[in-house]
């Protein structure tokens, strides 16, 4: 069920972040897709420009809306169960905000926070006098 009605522009070029963002939430959907690129840019925006924590928040948000519509329903030969589907996205969520955090530790200290850097060895260094 679309989170939203109504007319809007829908980018799904993963080569720009509301793409990117559509991608990892695979909301590819043209006809019907669960947000506009206005709300997926207020995630982005809400986040820090950041990719995967603008997915995960909206991952978030789709659980959040499973949980409260579909609940739990078992009727004959049918059940769904929202609040599982709902786990099941949160737990999506979680783990895109970990490789955020990760990418984030990764360039702390530029572009690449595990690469070695060569210095001048001097043996002497400790007892001088500066």
């Amino acid at each position: 069920m679309p989170l939203f009605t109504g007319d809007s522009p829908f980018t799904a070029d993963p080569s720009t972040p509301v793409g990117m963002i559509r991608l990892l939430i695979t909301d590819l959907s043209e006809q019907s897709p669960l947000f506009t690129d206005e709300q997926l840019m207020a995630l982005l925006a809400a986040e820090r420009s950041s990719v995967k924590r603008a997915a995960a928040a909206a991952l978030e948000t789709i659980a959040r809306s499973e949980t409260l519509i579909a609940k739990h329903i078992s009727t004959n030969d049918l059940t769904t169960n929202g609040p599982s589907v709902g786990a099941e996205l949160r737990a999506s969520a979680k783990s895109l905000r970990e490789q955020a955090k990760q990418d984030e530790d990764d360039l702390i200290d530029g572009a690449d926070a595990w690469g070695l850097s060569v210095v001048d060895f001097d043996p002497q260094a400790p007892y001088r006098r500066w």
